[in-house]
């Protein structure tokens, strides 16, 4: 569910022929509706492989209302869809509607490269969830409808835990660092109990932000920096404690292969995007022979003694600022990722968009709790140079430094600080 936002940066090409039409307020005068005999809809593989009825349904909805509305779509893999689109928004040919991932929208919006949409238009929209909500709201403006979500769990081994005389799954964290203290004697310094990478910021900063942190504050209208607080240095601390006292791999490595290494059986535990124990017990992952039926998501508690908060990680749906049918295309969005849509993709295992029909899914065993787990959320900074701290891997870079003791937490802290600070208001 992760989505980079460094392709989002590369569209300095398109910039000035993207601000040139300003808002795209009168680019759809007269093409609301009946004038509009053609509608180019650009989503990802996702959807044509997993969730093909749910693209007709929304295109049955829209040619019910625009009688002889002709609708093309067509389908990208990840890595390639931001080349294709950085293309095509410099010229006069744009998709009506584009799928982004949650963290490649903020350069897009920034840039002026979508159309500004009217929220109270779309279903659910009061009850967005927080995170994605933020994902598409730039200066108090909304420029994209959020379509579906996933997000982070604990994951453990219930044979190592149970061999290590721990009973039932940890409601807090105090029960959490009791049990993994307990499989960590067990199995010696060779291995983790659970295994962190360092540079896994999406986890860190779950931690800062329990502790009542954050990675930066607006204030008078300019973001600045904020992990040198004394409410991020405590979940900073913490999660240094985690690195030091269980996590004995290599910490210099990112969360890219955590469930090959947990599938490799080299692990008690994992914090990460709900889909990765399962994917660790795949036969073709599992070295072990033992997962499938030894692993169990859990609700991760935080050291706050709340649920820990997590990055929700998904995809949203926007409207380029040059589409001449920017009204039907938000009706194309709304018919796809209305009510009844998330009621389809929730049968398919994804997380829905809005708190209303994620209580839903609470009272279901099968999906408690990645839906209990998504309830606390966090985003981003919605800051016009945050593309810029990414590409710049300034919170991997402390995160390392710190994970290797190379500088204490604070001052990484406050040389990332500083990093931050240079580039985040910056256009």
């Amino acid at each position: 569910m992760k989505r980079k936002l460094a392709a989002a940066i590369g569209i300095a090409g398109m910039v000035v022929s993207v601000a040139a039409c300003g808002s795209g307020d009168d680019k759809d005068s007269g093409k609301q509706g009946a004038d509009v005999k053609e509608l180019t809809v650009w989503l990802t593989v996702d959807a044509q492989n997993n969730w093909p009825e749910l693209v007709k349904a929304a295109d049955a909805a829209v040619k019910k209302k625009h009688p002889g509305i002709k609708i093309e779509h067509e389908y990208y893999g990840w890595p390639d869809k931001n080349t294709k689109l950085d293309a095509v928004l410099a010229t006069d040919k744009v998709p009506d509607v584009v799928e982004m991932g949650n963290t490649e929208m903020l350069g897009y919006m920034v840039k002026g490269a979508f159309a500004p949409l009217d929220a109270g238009k779309f279903d659910n929209s009061a009850t967005w969830l927080d995170g994605l909500k933020a994902s598409v709201t730039y200066e108090g403006k909304t420029y994209g409808v959020p379509y579906y979500a996933g997000g982070r769990v604990g994951n453990w081994r219930k044979d190592l835990f149970a061999s290590a005389g721990v009973k039932s799954t940890p409601k807090t964290y105090k029960e959490l660092t009791a049990a993994l203290d307990k499989v960590q004697k067990k199995e010696g310094d060779k291995f983790s109990a659970w295994y962190q990478p360092t540079r896994d910021w999406y986890a860190a900063m779950s931690f800062v932000y329990d502790a009542g942190g954050s990675i930066a504050k607006e204030e008078g209208g300019q973001w600045k920096a904020n992990l040198s607080s004394p409410e991020s240095l405590k979940g900073l601390t913490e999660f240094k404690n985690v690195v030091d006292t269980y996590m004995h791999g290599d910490k210099t490595k990112d969360e890219s292969d955590r469930y090959i290494v947990y599938g490799q059986g080299k692990s008690g535990m994992i914090f990460g995007a709900a889909w990765e124990g399962a994917t660790a017990a795949d036969p073709k992952n599992d070295k072990t022979g033992k997962l499938k039926d030894n692993l169990e998501n859990f609700v991760m508690p935080g050291p706050s003694g709340k649920n820990m908060p997590v990055f929700l990680g998904g995809s949203d749906l926007a409207v380029p600022v040059k589409s001449d049918a920017q009204g039907v295309a938000a009706e194309w969005i709304n018919a796809f990722a209305g009510s009844s849509g998330q009621k389809g993709l929730m049968a398919k295992g994804n997380l829905p968009n809005n708190k209303t029909d994620l209580a839903t899914l609470k009272n279901d065993p099968a999906t408690a709790v990645p839906a209990t787990a998504a309830e606390s959320n966090w985003f981003v900074p919605m800051a016009p140079g945050w593309g810029q701290v990414e590409k710049a891997q300034v919170l991997q870079t402390m995160l390392q430094n710190i994970g290797t003791g190379k500088k204490s937490v604070e001052a990484a802290a406050k040389e990332a600080d500083a990093a931050i600070d240079k580039v985040i208001n910056t256009k």
